[in-house]
């Protein structure tokens, strides 16, 4: 820094999405003096149990080919649409956002095919087994002891998901994880996986204690330190029910309230978002990287529209955010323009659609309420 500005730094910034979210978290954690702000995105945190967790689609799913494998067409039409019609106008507006996962209760028997229930091969409906697999993956994944181990995956992470986690294929990164973190076996065959057997053998071993799941951040908030999470709400690849499980963590285990973890931790969920980026909802947010980076040029580099920003001014000037304003450009491309904007709360508040004609495109005609 002193060659190029001619003066030592005198703040530090940390900024990363998923893997990179981890990687913030664990340094605020273990090295809390690096960094005076840090932005997290989607953190793969727990990270044992998350690949753990993602090991056990496979075998749920099937192959594809399988006798009651879900093919993607079929989640991406007849599953995604009734997810749609059941939980997209609980927000008072249909707009393709699911814009509040949690308060979708979302029931599977409805695809059930009425008068062929162990037809496999439909397109328009499910077989019972088939049913089965939906309500599974979108519902919590308990240990034997009938602990939650992992929160149920969000409802509309479906669209994404049919070709990844869902694809009737080993998700790659569990698999190579298994096989040469864990086991050192390149014949592991993730067809097999035991939650209990092999779950429970990767959570021991940790490997470079990569686990990162903090209850306490005390070092890291009494110097100055301040957090800054996100999570999108349509995350294909990790449970958007996962974040607020871990800022629960920590207000618990640091005896924290409300008014104390506004003082250093904020949490944002952006409703319409998938794993880090792009989705049907205002998803740009100044979080970098990807495709974003041109159309994120084009809007203010403020606390209102950018999350760097934000973790700036809180650290730098102590204005704390209290939304984040989103950006949804057409088709996400640049030179078509700005579609819509929204304004996305803070954790546990929620966003709420005004009603009374207002446009639902303009964020002022939303409002941040409690749960």
């Amino acid at each position: 820094m002193q060659p190029l500005y001619g003066r030592a730094a005198t703040r530090s910034y940390f900024l990363g999405c998923s893997l990179g979210g981890r990687q913030g978290i664990k340094a605020a954690d273990l090295f809390p003096e690096d960094f005076d702000g840090v932005v997290a995105g989607a953190p793969a945190i727990d990270f044992n149990k998350l690949y753990s967790y993602r090991g056990t689609i496979f075998p749920r799913t099937g192959a594809v080919g399988s006798a009651n494998f879900i093919t993607p067409a079929v989640w991406k039409t007849t599953i995604h649409n009734e997810v749609l019609r059941q939980c997209d106008k609980i927000d008072g507006v249909e707009d393709g956002i699911v814009e509040d996962p949690t308060l979708c209760q979302f029931n599977a028997s409805t695809l059930l095919c009425q008068n062929d229930p162990n037809a496999a091969n439909r397109t328009d409906c499910l077989s019972t087994a088939q049913v089965d697999i939906v309500r599974g993956i979108l519902s919590p994944l308990n240990d034997a002891q009938g602990n939650m181990y992992w929160p149920g995956m969000n409802p509309g992470a479906e669209v994404l998901a049919a070709d990844g986690l869902y694809s009737g294929t080993p998700w790659p990164l569990t698999q190579n994880w298994f096989r040469y973190a864990i086991y050192n076996d390149p014949t592991w065959d993730p067809a097999t996986f035991d939650l209990q057997i092999d779950g429970g053998f990767a959570e021991r071993k940790n490997p470079a204690d990569v686990k990162t799941w903090p209850d306490n951040l005390s070092a890291f908030k009494n110097r100055g330190g301040r957090l800054l999470m996100f999570h999108g709400q349509q995350d294909q690849q990790i449970s958007s029910f996962h974040t607020p499980m871990f800022y629960d963590r920590l207000a618990q285990g640091m005896k924290l309230n409300q008014t104390g973890m506004d003082e250093f931790a904020r949490f944002f969920r952006i409703s319409g978002m998938n794993h880090c980026m792009t989705g049907p909802g205002a998803w740009l947010i100044g979080q970098g990287g990807g495709i974003d980076v041109a159309m994120a040029q084009t809007l203010p580099f403020d606390g209102e529209h950018n999350v760097l920003a934000a973790i700036m001014d809180w650290v730098e000037d102590g204005v704390a955010p209290e939304t984040i304003t989103g950006t949804k450009f057409v088709n996400d491309t640049l030179s078509l323009g700005i579609d819509f904007q929204r304004r996305h709360c803070r954790y546990p508040l929620r966003n709420t659609y005004k009603g009374g004609g207002l446009n639902p495109r303009h964020s002022d005609s939303w409002t941040c309420t409690s749960p």
